[in-house]
């Protein structure tokens, strides 16, 4: 297939088919199936773009590729169909699909067919990695226009439509096999983790919603929530520079009783139970997937051998490519990955300015409830501008992940998609977590005392938690991200990709010229589906990272994020069903065995949620200073067989005495003369104002608590891995007879050759039921 015969496609000379044209090596015939397609503006001859295009077409065919030109009648753009010969295919064959053979003398068995998948993937990866006499490649062709497009064909989807992308089918099993054939294992693996994932997430959804009903069991009957709605007589400080009155505390009744359906006792069970529940996820997920791999019988496939098979296939003068360690390289990479997160941490700082600065403003507004709602407000809207704020610098951190794996130069690229991952993670976890960790651990506890307050560039006053505590805050500020990221998220999914197809096909169907052929039909109709590329796949993956970090992070603020991702979740996978069915061009198949460094990401997210949530229970939520009041200064220590709820008088001792006098500028707040002192959440004595005894107290409390939460957390992760083995003891069995048969058939055809000492028939299989797929008996969306 080095150009010794001559290659010609015949195409009738209809009005919409390209003349007839000579490219390469051997006559293709009319009944052969294409794959893939590359689409070009029709040029006139002569034209530089032509030459080129033309170029790049015959190193293909040089290559043992046949190619198929057709054109739409308007004469505007060319279609090429591209279909690898037979030998492509048994060269890989070769590499890698044949299995080992126990003797030169052994029967030869029947060929292994080739996939569909298999074959598109060989495809693009040549046409990829094609290069013209001038040393440019498709992308750069694509770039300077002399193609526009490249896209495997969708054939045979009707299945899929049928049982699995549409609305109807949100309850039903995935055909995670199905999907496999037609998408690939990697696109497989996606839908069969984000299966199990939603299966795992509704013992969560359903405990975090017992914890947040259980707070309503005590909506009217909690003690702290009585003593501040009957507080009518304590009257707290105002709160900021907005607020120029006393508020009497039982003001904030509502807000009291609503902040105790997420912050109670139940919530520390629930943020064990939630480490607990994301290493048995994990755990029951690797055995999950190594029983599917063993299915798919790709438990010992190895993606770099697949790689080097392809670039021989491509080129078979291919070097290997050694493994490099550039201390520089990385020294300046983690420089400027430092650099980007103290950005990312400056943006929070930013939202802190506006959260500041919309105090000012809102105080002084004309409409009378801003002014009475200030906090609310501010928090309502700082959540909205950090969501956009998210939106932004998705996009700057994808481009400044690139760009640092560009210079990193990776080996393969399986490699580059690695450490693309962990920086891209590691840019988007700052964006999104930043604000609600200087909202958990930062907000309210920087800004001094009244009459002495921190204030920023000497002008104005750090904001303050809300009155009453700093997880209301917290709980609004991920209610609101979570559930406009998941809401316009879906929307923007399913909308934008279903308006602009409309939009492309309306526009097609009124230019007319509809082609006669229906193979053109046929590819037309796949040219005017949404694009894909490289990142489709992995920005589902992210999203599905993100959600996960909400789902367990801060869970101990947030007790219902696992129903909303669940919710979230279901609609989900019938959004990227459709869109890649119905929507969207095929995919490229991608082998895999499993999720990659994903898995990695899901392990670090389960470690920081063990710290994440012990502090939030420590320094955020108000469970230690209730213990503490509980078993040290309650009631009940004095009377111990009395009745009394061992929490009575915990709001006046939680509550700080500030004198008026101490103001600097007392008479601009309304009231004034009437009011000696004021009350504050903070542990303080006056007259200097400094931490009180208590305080210090409570600190190491707070620290003992962190440290203990941590390591019983951890320690149950620990037990929980070793407890769940990764690979069920039926795939080891299965994986260690297949290689005790091989040895055997060796032995048996060794003896042969030396002369059928002991030879008789070659040994028998074990009988051993091959593995059925998990998801054929599990593989729901819940």
């Amino acid at each position: 297939m080095q150009g010794k015969d001559s290659l010609r496609i015949l195409v009738e000379p209809e009005g919409d088919s390209f003349p007839l044209m000579e490219i390469g090596t051997c006559e293709a015939e009319a009944s052969e199936q294409w794959d893939y397609v590359l689409v070009a503006h029709h040029h006139t001859q002569g034209d530089p773009r032509q030459v080129r295009q033309q170029q790049f077409l015959e190193e293909l065919t040089r290559k043992g590729f046949h190619i198929k030109p057709q054109t739409i009648q308007d004469q505007k753009r060319v279609f090429f169909g591209i279909r690898a010969d037979s030998s492509i295919f048994d060269l890989y064959r070769t590499l890698l699909l044949e299995p080992e053979g126990p003797a030169p003398h052994a029967e030869l068995a029947a060929p292994t067919p080739v996939p569909v998948t298999t074959r598109i993937r060989i495809v693009n990866f040549v046409v990829m990695k094609t290069k013209t006499s001038a040393g440019e490649t498709f992308e750069d062709l694509e770039k300077d226009g002399v193609f526009e497009a490249k896209f495997p064909l969708h054939k045979g989807e009707g299945h899929l439509k049928k049982t699995w992308a549409g609305w109807r089918h949100m309850f039903r099993e995935q055909p995670v096999d199905e999907i496999r054939n037609y998408f690939g294992e990697k696109v497989a693996l996606y839908f069969a983790w984000l299966g199990w994932y939603n299966y795992m997430l509704v013992p969560a959804a359903l405990t975090g919603l017992l914890v947040f009903l259980s707070g309503f069991s005590l909506f009217d009957a909690s003690q702290i929530s009585k003593e501040i709605c009957e507080a009518h007589d304590i009257l707290m400080c105002p709160l900021g520079d907005h607020s120029r009155r006393y508020q009497r505390l039982s003001e904030t009744c509502t807000f009291a009783k609503l902040t105790h359906l997420f912050d109670n006792d139940g919530t520390v069970v629930f943020a064990i139970f939630m480490a607990l529940w994301a290493t048995v996820f994990l755990e029951i997920w690797k055995r999950q997937r190594a029983r599917v791999v063993l299915h798919w019988d790709l438990y010992t496939w190895d993606e770099d051998q697949e790689e080097m098979a392809l670039q021989l296939i491509n080129c078979p003068d291919y070097k290997l490519r050694p493994h490099q360690h550039s201390y520089l390289r990385s020294t300046v990479i983690l420089i400027l990955s430092l650099i980007m997160i103290c950005l990312m941490i400056g943006m929070a700082h930013i939202l802190v300015v506006y959260r500041v600065l919309a105090s000012a403003l809102f105080s002084s507004s004309a409409l009378p409830f801003l002014e009475d709602q200030v906090t609310t407000a501010v928090v309502v809207t700082g959540a909205l501008v950090h969501y956009v704020t998210i939106s932004i610098m998705t996009k700057i951190n994808k481009y400044v992940a690139l760009k640092l794996c560009d210079f990193e130069m990776p080996r393969t690229h399986s490699e580059r998609e690695s450490r693309f991952t962990i920086r891209f993670f590691t840019l988007q976890f700052f964006t999104h977590f930043s604000s609600l960790i200087y909202i958990a651990f930062i907000l309210g506890r920087i800004n001094g005392h009244p009459g002495k307050s921190t204030r920023l560039a000497g002008l104005w006053k750090l904001e303050e938690c809300h009155a009453s505590g700093c997880m209301m805050d917290l709980f609004v500020q991920m209610a609101i991200i979570m559930g406009l990221k998941q809401t316009l998220s879906n929307c923007g999914e399913y909308l934008v990709p279903w308006v602009t197809h409309k939009f492309r096909s309306l526009r097609a169907s009124l230019a007319g010229h509809l082609p006669r052929d229906p193979e053109l039909r046929d590819w037309r109709r796949n040219y005017l589906l949404n694009s894909v590329n490289v990142f489709s796949l992995f920005d589902e993956f992210m999203e599905m990272m993100i959600q996960y970090g909400f789902t367990t992070i801060f869970v101990a603020a947030f007790p219902l994020a696992p129903l909303l991702a669940l919710f979230s979740n279901l609609v989900e996978i019938r959004l990227d069903a459709i869109k890649m069915v119905w929507l969207q061009r095929r995919l490229v198949p991608r082998k895999a065995k499993d999720i990659g460094t994903w898995l990695q990401v899901l392990e670090t997210i389960g470690v920081l949620a063990v710290i994440a949530n012990g502090l939030v229970i420590a320094f955020t939520s108000e469970f230690i200073p209730r213990v503490v009041y509980k078993y040290r200064y309650s009631p009940c220590l004095k009377e111990a067989n009395s009745t009394v709820d061992c929490l009575k008088g915990y709001v006046n001792h939680s509550l700080s005495v500030f004198h008026t006098k101490d103001f600097q500028d007392p008479d601009r707040i309304e009231g004034s003369e009437n009011v000696t002192l004021c009350r504050y959440r903070d542990y303080r004595n006056p007259p200097d104002y400094n931490f009180s005894e208590q305080f210090w107290f409570l600190l190491a409390i707070r620290l003992a608590f962190v440290i203990l939460f941590e390591h019983v957390a951890l320690c149950i992760k620990l037990i929980a891995a070793w407890f769940v083995p990764d690979v069920p003891q039926s795939v080891k069995n299965k994986v260690l007879e297949v290689k005790y048969q091989r040895l055997r058939e060796k032995m048996w055809h060794g003896r042969q050759r030396l002369g059928g000492v002991g030879a008789g028939s070659p040994p028998p299989m074990p009988a051993h039921p091959t593995p059925t797929s998990i998801f054929s008996a599990r593989s729901t969306d819940v």
